[in-house]
């Protein structure tokens, strides 16, 4: 088949296939209504950094897919280690004590390369189920040490810790807590450490004591340490607006934590494999959790796969509860699916013996640059980030930190006019947009990102409604 004719025939589809959509297709984290209105836009193909749409557009992802494919679109690789495990064994439960050696190795591999804390590893299908696993893990490990009373657990303002219906109450924001009858009343929460509209500091040691000794007051006003179980936290806030804490603040928090004796949940979900410079952000302060959870970068989003990865020593005490015979009721059908385990295994591979990682380090100090070239935008308030992770804030004032009226809605527009401009990003609901490309960028892919996120700011100043904004 021609390509002309490929085009015609892939756009003939697209009208069909949009009005199926709106007819029988719920999509997530979204207003049903405006996606009615608005119908879907439905991607076809990708490769490398970029993916294609059925109208034929080519558009760079600057966000790798949602925040996982870190190694690009198109790897052969991973399609053949995926399609030879599906010829040879295309489902093995891990129920029954039966087992496949994709699982097993990639449980291996994840231990060589986790924080030396981490010796266990419990697959599960994405970010959500890992931290409904590790809530579920905590619950069970406290009263089987006979401390029944350690129930209540702490995360961050502004965290994301997944939307299922336990992880979402320690989600911090509120479209998750809408209707959901959320959070629920063990979950609660301290003050973001978002150095740029930090409620009461303004300096990096004031923001990470502040947070120390907010830790310990709600630990305290929750009846202390003997009903508190753990502190969940990511080591960059990510949906909430790619927050980026000072240095030295989840090693602060580690020590808190132990001090309290609470379990420290690292929340690596987005963080995890290379998005921050290191294979993990703990990485780079040497911090050890308790419990750690990953997901997206595990498999570059490739196949659906998440995990708990926890101490030898959590793991022993659970294991004793079921020294009699007795089990402890937690699985999932598809946990350490042998096809998902077979491509965690190749993408692991590309981050170390092919080169993806290092090229993620050292593409970032182009990213970084990228981010300072936007500062000076009239509309641009802040711009921070990490390895490959980062976020442009938007302002109506940059003396005040105003954010834009709502009823502006900014972020459509954001998104809309990136799209036009070639350029797919995240537009957070206030004002931010979120950056996370593939680790596989070249040079010149990353300051054509931000040659084209320039453009649809400049674009957006040209409305007039956005220029009367400003203040």
């Amino acid at each position: 088949m021609s390509l002309l004719r490929a085009a015609i025939d892939t756009t003939a589809l697209v009208s069909p296939l949009v009005e199926i959509d709106r007819q029988h297709l719920i999509h997530p984290v979204s207003s049903m209504r405006a996606h009615e209105a608005r119908g879907a836009t439905v991607l076809t193909s990708g490769k490398g950094m970029y993916v294609r749409d059925a109208d034929g557009n080519d558009l760079l992802d600057a966000f790798a897919g949602l925040w996982c494919v870190n190694v690009g679109y198109g790897q052969d690789s991973i399609v053949k280690a995926a399609a030879e495990q599906m010829t040879k064994l295309p489902y093995a439960t891990g129920y029954f004590h039966f087992a496949s050696e994709p699982a097993i190795l990639l449980a291996e591999r994840l231990i060589e390369l986790a924080p030396n804390s981490l010796n266990r590893v419990y697959f599960t299908l994405g970010g959500s189920d890992a931290v409904d696993s590790a809530i579920r893990f905590i619950t069970n490990y406290y009263n089987v040490m006979d401390k029944p009373s350690k129930k209540q657990f702490i995360a961050l303002e502004r965290g994301y810790h997944g939307s299922s219906s336990t992880g979402a109450g320690l989600t911090a924001l509120a479209a998750f807590h809408r209707n959901m009858d959320l959070p629920l009343p063990n979950q609660h929460y301290i003050s973001s450490p978002y150095p740029y509209r930090h409620k009461t500091e303004t300096d990096d040691a004031g923001i990470i004591a502040q947070s120390v000794r907010e830790l310990k007051a709600k630990v305290e006003s929750l009846g202390g340490p003997d009903h508190v179980a753990a502190f969940f936290c990511e080591p960059i806030q990510g949906s909430g607006g790619v927050i980026v804490p000072p240095k030295g603040w989840l090693k602060a928090i580690r020590q808190a934590c132990t001090e309290l004796g609470i379990l420290l949940v690292v929340d690596e979900v987005i963080t995890g494999f290379g998005r921050t410079g290191p294979m993990f952000a703990c990485e780079h302060e040497g911090v050890e959790p308790d419990l750690m959870t990953v997901a997206k970068g595990l498999t570059a989003g490739y196949a659906p796969m998440g995990a708990v990865l926890m101490s030898e020593d959590i793991y022993q005490v659970l294991a004793s509860s079921t020294a009699s015979g007795a089990t402890i009721g937690h699985g999932y059908t598809y946990s350490g699916h042998p096809v998902s385990a077979a491509v965690g295994l190749e993408v692991l591979r590309l981050y170390t013996d092919g080169g993806v990682l290092a090229n993620g380090q050292m593409v970032a100090r182009d990213f970084a640059g990228g981010l300072d070239s936007l500062k000076t935008n009239p509309i641009v308030g802040d711009v921070r980030g990490q390895g490959l992770l980062g976020a442009i804030e938007l302002v109506a004032n940059k003396d005040t930190k105003a954010r834009f009226d709502p009823a502006l809605k900014l972020p459509d527009r954001l998104f809309a006019k990136g799209y036009e401009n070639g350029v797919i990003f995240r537009a957070f609901g206030d004002n931010i947009i979120g950056l996370a490309p593939a680790l596989v960028a070249t040079p010149d892919e990353i300051w054509s990102i931000f040659e084209r996120i320039g453009k649809t700011l400049d674009d957006l100043l040209e409305e007039s409604d956005i220029r009367a904004a400003l203040s």
